[in-house]
């Protein structure tokens, strides 16, 4: 396993030993990263890598320009192969690591509080309401300490924070009830701009999103599906842009 492109390339990552995690592979890896550059998402991001494995995702959006990346992952063999995976490219100080599973540590963040008033506006417009509102506790402390780049939409103040990226490669048996409510719970810390991939077998359906998600392109390789998630737009924009549609 190694980082095929960037700062870094050509580095080897440590694998958690003894686990059953699936790296994504380097010819997938090409093709998604080729289109978060056309989307202009990657530099001085703000990266969180679900079911992270070694972070395989996390670090190849390091060597490609992100900020900074927060791992997760609830097996002890991947918290420590990252750890020295981070270690090894010198930059742990850009790295948060948290042994723990994915939904608790959703549920421990903080929503910033102009991103839900923002999200609180928008519902009353629409009547709609986000899958997992009202669930997210009180932030987790940073796991290391030092200086950390500037993100493009960093909010870590004290009053939560905005991940500008998000990759979500769960384990393929994992139900389609659980990862709905995983993408309900990370919806209230996004903004218009950041993008979800969700990984998942080319078999499954594709994800059910909640209230505050949409897919706005999926793409297969072979056994592998991805799915690019974002926050709806505002009904007031989707009008708009209905609206010019039909003058056209």
């Amino acid at each position: 396993m190694r980082i095929i492109a960037g700062a870094y390339k050509g580095s080897k990552l440590v694998a958690p030993g003894g686990s059953n995690t699936r790296p994504t592979s380097d010819r997938v890896k090409e093709s998604l990263f080729s289109m978060l550059d056309g989307y202009g998402v990657l530099q001085a991001a703000n990266v969180l890598d679900l079911f992270a494995g070694s972070g395989g995702l996390g670090f190849e959006a390091m060597s490609r320009g992100a900020a900074e990346v927060d791992f997760v992952d609830s097996a002890g063999a991947s918290a420590r192969a990252v750890e020295a995976n981070a270690a090894k490219l010198g930059i742990d100080h850009s790295t948060r690591i948290h042994s723990s599973d994915v939904v608790s540590f959703l549920s421990s963040q903080r929503v910033p509080k102009q991103h839900a008033s923002a999200q609180l506006h928008s519902e009353g417009h629409s009547g709609g309401t986000h899958s997992g509102e009202g669930e997210h506790g009180e932030g987790l402390d940073a796991v290391l300490d030092g200086e950390v780049l500037e993100t493009r939409s960093d909010l870590d103040d004290g009053d939560g924070r905005i991940f500008d990226l998000v990759f979500m490669d769960p384990p393929y048996p994992l139900g389609e009830d659980a990862v709905t409510q995983i993408l309900g719970r990370l919806s209230g810390l996004l903004d218009m701009e950041s993008i979800v991939v969700v990984e998942r077998a080319s078999r499954a359906p594709e994800p059910t999103m909640p209230a505050a998600l949409e897919v706005f392109r999926s793409k297969t390789f072979g056994e592998t599906a991805l799915y690019f998630v974002q926050l709806k737009g505002k009904p007031e924009e989707v009008s708009d842009s209905a609206a010019a549609n039909e003058s056209a």
